[in-house]
């Protein structure tokens, strides 16, 4: 039977992308049919105290959002594609950590081209007009965990994570077996979380 899992995401964040490429991987080996949904890490962090530098972090990380939720209503069979090509230029690539309205707008034009998607879409990462919709989608997220997460959010079935928190992206058979451990964990609805302190950073230059 195939696996349903709705994969809440914002590019900008690395621990995110890590998530989502296990999640490739898993649909090479696991029958799953998996539905991508942007959120953003903009929109959590609205109104709260932030650092000079992580403000500037979020102002810039509005843009990609928004080209997301529009690629999201105009043409749902491509965002994948696109998370797939901006990620890697935004992590394996290096050219993440933007700062200030505007910051993405160079990357989201080459991800979009690379796609084949038209290139007016990213008129809509300046503009608060898709802004409703994306507070929208990432309200599904915050409804199925709460507040108290970040990205990504995964539903697995009837059940959705904050995470899991991956430092590395496990292949072939051994995402399989991540994915059947996380299956089995959602089957319980009482269980809520495990969690450790990391030893390890996002090793982000190696996931494409």
């Amino acid at each position: 039977m195939t696996q349903q899992v709705t994969f809440w995401f914002d590019v900008s964040c690395p621990f995110c992308w890590l998530t989502s490429r296990w999640i490739k991987e898993v649909e090479q080996v696991r029958d799953i049919e998996v539905e991508w949904v942007p959120m953003s890490l903009s929109v959590l962090n609205d109104g709260r105290d932030l650092s000079e530098t992580y403000a500037r972090m979020m102002e810039a990380n509005w843009g990609p959002a928004r080209v997301f939720t529009k690629v999201k209503d105009e043409f749902p069979d491509k965002i994948d594609e696109l998370y797939t090509m901006m990620g890697t230029l935004v992590h394996t690539e290096g050219q993440g950590g933007k700062q200030g309205f505007g910051g993405y707008d160079e990357i989201i034009g080459v991800a979009l081209d690379a796609v084949g998607l038209p290139p007016q879409l990213a008129d809509v990462a300046n503009s608060e007009v898709v802004d409703d919709q994306l507070r929208a989608y990432h309200q599904q997220a915050m409804d199925n965990v709460g507040d108290e997460v970040g990205t990504p959010v995964v539903k697995l079935g009837d059940t959705a994570f904050f995470g899991p928190v991956i430092t590395r992206v496990p292949k072939g058979e051994e995402a399989g077996k991540l994915f059947d451990a996380s299956v089995s964990l959602a089957s319980f609805p009482y269980f809520f979380e495990l969690k450790r302190s990391r030893t390890e950073d996002p090793q982000v230059r190696e996931q494409a």
